[in-house]
């Protein structure tokens, strides 16, 4: 199964997925009364979004944390019966009782290994013709993270897959997309603080540097990474990715 976050701190620090994700829930062309899949919900703060824009639909708010769908239902309890909850590794098919009309997704593809099995799921969860909407890190994401972490002798995130926009078109084609749209943009994000950057990297670039650590020796190997970077900054870049299903 995928790892486990800390999800309250995610729910705090996460403004930038935040701000990520709120675009691409507008692609989606919703009249409200579809049924979406929001692959890899996280704490909720972009599937709340998506509820909003379906009065008379539902969600499936599926995330392979236990810790992130608790505190996705909290954040997500005034919708009462119109969410469901399910804990899920989109690496293996979906436990999906039908097809739903669309699928959101942001910023968790890159934490999915294989890129084939992900998208060949997902058509699958699909009814022909439903849309896919999607961002995750791309080619070149935070290059300057990977780089300390080489410096360091650490791994350079190679369990994460940070496609190319050719790649990932070829994937979605043969998995049984069609209307193929795929591109890269940057996102520098700054911090504030030192602090803040730590605690950032901690929580979501590196928790699986970190997970089997004490907490002083994560907190030094956070520390060694973030000053190694050029500034208080990590060099985000989005693989964006519409696509629908054929038929």
């Amino acid at each position: 199964m995928p790892r486990e976050w800390d999800a309250e701190t995610y729910d705090r620090i996460a403004d930038p997925q935040f701000r990520w994700g709120a675009s691409v829930v507008g692609w989606l062309d919703l009249d409200g009364d579809e049924t979406v899949l929001d692959a890899g919900c996280g704490s909720g703060r972009v599937t709340e979004l998506l509820a909003e824009r379906l009065p008379r639909g539902r969600v499936v708010a599926l995330d392979g944390s236990a810790s992130m769908i608790e505190q996705a239902g909290r954040r997500l309890q005034r919708f009462g019966d119109r969410i469901r909850f399910v804990v899920a590794d989109l690496l293996h098919p979906l436990p999906l009782a039908e097809p739903t009309d669309a699928v959101l997704s942001t910023a968790t593809f890159h934490w999915v290994r294989d890129h084939d099995a992900l998208f060949g799921h997902l058509a699958a969860a699909l009814r022909p013709g439903g849309r896919l909407a999607a961002q995750c890190g791309g080619a070149g994401n935070l290059a300057t993270v990977v780089r300390a972490l080489e410096e360091l002798g650490a791994d350079p995130f190679t369990e994460k897959v940070f496609a190319t926009p050719e790649r990932t078109s070829e994937r979605l084609l043969t998995a049984g997309f069609v209307d193929i749209e795929c591109w890269l943009h940057a996102e520098p994000t700054p911090f504030e603080t030192l602090e803040e950057l730590e605690t950032f990297l901690r929580t979501v670039a590196l928790g699986e540097h970190v997970r089997s650590m004490t907490d002083d020796e994560a907190g030094a190997f956070v520390h060694a990474v973030a000053e190694r970077l050029p500034r208080l900054e990590l060099d985000y870049v989005r693989l964006n990715i519409r696509a629908r299903r054929a038929g």
